[in-house]
């Protein structure tokens, strides 16, 4: 997290406690943007995407947004057509607290599924909401929007446009039922720079591919996943053009950020005690890489190894050979626990030794790399032990 107190000019937010299922403590949140600011946004492709997320696609495709709503606790997905209906009360609710049109409302919604929205208290306490909306209000909401999150995500990065200083602030929430296709539980990223809306789209979408959607705590993907950025322009100057020297630089900072974000995501995985980076090379293409990468992240086995600090590396093994590369020859792969090679030639690699292996699963943190000697594809997904504290907060997250 940030040391200084991050923000955004342009970007205001403020948190309150609408008893939407915590107790005593804040759960809902407004993040507010100026008016010709531009938004990109990433959406979960689970079919049974929640209200909000319908909402707010919906939303998004007709006007820029003015107003984010975010509230933790409750799902909102699963919730047929009165879940549509309670999103839409929602916004309509905030935009006459806010004096602005509904459709320049976005919904997000984290917690519980299957369980109705309780309208109500949110539309009481909006106008609070929209009183107290200040630049300084990321670190209260970065704390808001969490659920099973043992600590609020927060990252800040600024970057050098040819002599302007643009910032770049992220929050994010997620903890379980994280791997995301398309971006992670949630997500909002702003800058203070003016871009167009099809260069930050392209920002955007580059920046996830390499960070939310190259993680994995436990192999599901939500109902409710949402990643936006938004740019309020309140920055002076020109806007960023694509393929400057601005655009490059600013590219980076967004990147930073998000990888910030999803690296704290996995690093706070249910009940995780591990942050472990699985690399993957030499396959045919990036998608084969990405193949093995997730096959090994998602691997039970493998988990709960990495949970023992146990170097049971025929799991790891078995992984990549039911990863269902086509043709893929034995004798040229070759595995290491960091620097620690413990397959080549079809089998173990003659330097292997247990105490190596040993030494760097007891870390907290290391790669498993491997290398399949068919190409120049390659990867990088972050993943996470599998502890009894996954279990048990699972077991008991509707209690």
């Amino acid at each position: 997290m940030p040391e200084s107190q991050p923000r955004v000019a342009g970007v205001r937010l403020a948190s309150t406690d609408a008893a939407i299922r915590y107790r005593e403590r804040d759960d809902l949140v407004l993040l507010a943007l100026p008016e010709g600011a531009t938004t990109a946004a990433v959406f979960t492709r689970n079919a049974f995407c929640a209200a909000p997320v319908v909402t707010a696609r919906a939303h998004l495709g007709h006007t820029p947004p003015l107003y984010l709503l975010i509230n933790a606790g409750n799902a909102n997905a699963g919730t047929g057509r009165r879940g549509m209906a309670d999103a839409e009360v929602c916004c309509a609710s905030l935009a006459e607290a806010a004096g602005c049109a509904p459709e320049q409302v976005l919904p997000f919604s984290t917690g519980v599924i299957g369980e109705y929205l309780p309208v109500e208290r949110i539309a009481v306490a909006l106008p609070a909401l929209v009183a107290d909306l200040t630049e300084c209000g990321w670190e209260a909401a970065a704390r808001a929007i969490m659920t099973t999150d043992t600590r609020p995500k927060l990252a800040m990065r600024q970057a050098d446009l040819g002599g302007r200083l643009a910032t770049v602030v992220g929050m994010a929430k997620g903890s379980g039922m994280i791997r995301p296709d398309m971006a992670t539980m949630l997500a909002f990223v702003a800058t203070d720079a003016t871009v167009p809306a099809d260069v930050l789209d392209d920002m955007l979408r580059r920046a996830v591919a390499e960070s939310f959607n190259s993680i994995s705590v436990d192999g599901d993907t939500s109902t409710n996943d949402a990643c936006l950025l938004s740019a309020t322009g309140s920055l002076p100057g020109d806007a960023v053009s694509a393929g400057s020297a601005a655009a490059a630089a600013l590219y980076a900072a967004i990147a930073e950020v998000c990888a910030e974000l999803a690296s704290a995501i996995v690093a706070d995985g249910e009940g995780a005690t591990k942050l472990v980076t699985i690399e993957v090379t030499e396959a045919e293409t990036d998608a084969e890489a990405r193949l093995v990468a997730d096959t090994i992240a998602h691997s039970p086995l493998v988990k709960t190894a990495l949970f023992a600090s146990d170097p049971n590396w025929g799991r790891i093994l078995a992984a990549v050979g039911r990863a269902g590369v086509e043709a893929l020859d034995i004798g040229r792969v070759r595995i290491w626990l960091d620097d620690c090679p413990i397959v080549s030639d079809g089998g173990r690699d003659p330097d292997y030794t247990e105490s190596a292996g040993q030494a760097v699963m007891g870390r907290d943190a290391f790669r498993i790399r491997v290398s399949l000697g068919r190409g120049e594809g390659a990867v990088r997904v972050l993943t996470c032990d599998l502890s009894y504290d996954y279990v048990r907060i699972n077991a008991e997250y509707r209690s």
